[in-house]
């Protein structure tokens, strides 16, 4: 399946997210952005978490069965959420977040495989350790100072 028109913007900048160490940065500003859409985005919040649950994991070193590919994909489709000027600028009242939840639900579908390997990684784990791996701290700083483990 092709990528959504817009979305290939969006890859090389994911890339350099990366490569900077800034993916803490991203997840806090979609935390954010996804606390203030509140109901609106239905099945997509959850869709959402389970990026962010994979991208902090991946952060803590906790979960690397992913590949760069996917990796960065995940990280631009999010980044491609935050965007307030995409395909459909999202200060347009209800159609602005309709290019943002067509991206993610791409994306939750070409990386099926993928997800659903982070699902069952999920389920073998501690619910202590999950609740330990997938917590978002208070600010971006204390995220920052625990660092990336490295492996």
């Amino acid at each position: 399946m092709k990528a959504p028109w817009n979305f290939a913007r969006f890859l090389p900048l994911a890339g350099r997210l990366l490569a900077r160490g800034r993916l803490p940065t991203l997840l806090f500003a979609v935390a954010s952005k996804g606390a203030a859409q509140g109901n609106r985005l239905g099945k997509l919040k959850d869709d959402l978490r389970l990026l962010q649950a994979l991208c902090l994991a991946y952060w803590r070193g906790e979960y690397r069965a992913i590949s760069g590919k996917a990796l960065v994909s995940v990280v631009a489709g999010l980044m491609y959420f935050l965007s307030p000027v995409d395909a459909i600028p999202d200060f347009i009242p209800v159609f602005g977040m309709l290019d943002d939840i067509a991206v993610l639900a791409w994306l939750m579908k070409t990386l099926d495989d993928e997800l659903n390997a982070f699902r069952l990684w999920r389920n073998r784990q501690q619910p202590e350790k999950l609740a330990v791996v997938e917590r978002l701290p208070d600010t971006l700083e204390q995220l920052q100072l625990q660092g990336p483990k490295k492996t």
